[in-house]
């Protein structure tokens, strides 16, 4: 059983930035690789950002690369995604995923091992 902390989701302006953070917990000697998908209503979850489990790689979507930074806590199962430059497109809700093995920009949703509950990220004027 692993168990998620989800954070900082909300309402933002677009242009606005914010940053979303996520612990998981429950594998003691386990290092997951770690990352964000999102799902927009109407569609289905896609791939936003990963790290390796040595937090050395990162893999971004297309659609936030140079506007989204994830990282994290090497040590531990704590990721962090910095959102800039929001735009309305970006609305939706986040879901924080870890894997036992990789997360890429070809992991399929149906693929990943473990998911956070979600925290809804809406942009909007």
């Amino acid at each position: 059983q692993v168990e998620f902390v989800e954070s900082g989701g909300g309402l933002v302006r677009p242009g606005g930035s914010l940053r979303l953070s996520c612990a998981a917990s429950g594998r003691p000697g386990t290092r997951f690789a770690m990352g964000w998908f999102r799902q927009a209503p109407g569609k289905e979850r896609e791939f936003v950002a990963a790290i390796s489990r040595n937090g050395i790689i990162t893999y971004y979507a297309d659609s936030v690369k140079g506007r989204f930074t994830i990282s994290r806590d090497a040590a531990k199962n704590m990721v962090s995604l910095q959102m800039s430059s929001l735009k309305p497109e970006d609305t939706a809700v986040y879901y924080c995923a870890a894997d036992r093995a990789d997360l890429g920009s070809g992991t399929l949703a149906s693929e990943v091992d473990y998911w956070g509950q979600g925290t809804q990220v809406t942009v909007s004027s």
